[in-house]
């Protein structure tokens, strides 16, 4: 029997078997290299791919560092469905291809069948060839889940944040309670807290919002803060009322649209409610936190007639 089909074999029978197929120790053990493994391993994934009633896949498992064979899920996402979260990613432009390539690829490997692979690759090669990184270049996505954690578990932190237009990083005691993405960037929503080290930095009843690749340095402490079930922060909910990451007070505008797409407006103010419309356009009610919409209002020129709780520019 030929080699290359006894040792496709002996894997397959392996794999069936339960046991994880690590390509450096296959490589090893047929004295061979490991592209000859892996092209044997894509024979293999071909094999179960082409052949639907085994209802069985084989994939690459992160945690264990090999191949093994799985059952097919129905919870798996479909090739429409993670090329979409695919070029959602792309389009956000918020992480170092160092970081964000190797999410793409492991997206791929663990939830495109076989297949369709080469398909959905080939699709968002062109993107992936022209992305374009955001500028501050940090890498941070191990931070977010030290972060993440603080957040979950309603502990302090200790952060030295480099602010816009500022050369000297600032410090803060804060309240982490919770994290948001908008516009290239990730967020970190926190209430700060008064201490013995920082007595002139006021206390504030709204979330103060920090872009977590300006937290230059981060200690998460073991003293833990109490939130009230009642007054928890909700993203969601915050998320509604808040344009372009200002933070500031919770205020009421009134605004009219003279333009064509009103479900443009509504979908930037998630709070806003059509008051009247007539010919001349609609007359919008919307609540929000801080200055960012004044941004917003100033950009549109006459389209917008600002009514009632805007601010002059």
């Amino acid at each position: 029997m030929d080699k290359k089909v006894e040792r496709i074999i002996s894997l397959y029978n392996r794999v069936v078997n339960g046991e994880i197929l690590v390509k450096a120790d296959e490589a090893a053990r047929y004295e061979v290299n490991e592209k000859s493994i892996q092209r044997d391993i894509d024979d293999i994934r071909a094999y179960f791919a082409n052949n639907p009633e085994s209802n069985q896949e084989l994939i690459y498992d992160r945690a264990r560092k090999g191949y093994v064979l799985v059952q097919n899920s129905r919870k798996a996402l479909t090739n429409s469905e993670i090329l979409t979260v695919c070029k959602i990613l792309l389009e956000s432009r918020s992480l170092t291809k160092e970081e964000m390539y190797p999410i793409i690829d492991k997206l791929l490997q663990c939830c495109v069948p076989y297949k369709n692979y080469r398909q959905v690759q080939d699709l968002i090669s062109n993107e992936k060839f022209h992305y374009l990184e955001p500028h501050h270049g940090k890498k941070f996505v191990d931070d977010m889940w030290d972060i993440s954690s603080a957040v979950y578990e309603h502990r302090l932190m200790r952060i030295r944040y480099q602010k816009l237009k500022e050369t000297d990083k600032v410090k803060r005691l804060i309240q982490p309670v919770g994290i948001m993405f908008s516009e290239y960037y990730f967020y970190l929503c926190a209430y700060i807290s008064v201490s013995e080290e920082m007595p002139d930095v006021p206390k504030r009843p709204f979330p103060t919002i920090y872009r977590i690749d300006r937290i230059a340095e981060y200690e998460i402490l073991d003293e833990h803060f109490h939130v009230p079930y009642a007054d928890r922060f909700q993203e969601g909910e915050f998320r509604k009322r808040i344009q372009f990451m200002f933070g500031g007070e919770l205020r009421t505008i009134r605004f009219k649209y003279k333009g064509l797409s009103i479900e443009a407006v509504l979908d930037r103010f998630p709070t806003a409610e059509i008051m009247e419309h007539d010919e001349t356009g609609w007359t919008i009610r919307a609540e929000v936190y801080g200055d960012g919409v004044d941004i917003w209002l100033r950009g549109q020129g006459s389209l917008i007639e600002v009514l009632d709780g805007g601010k002059g520019g």
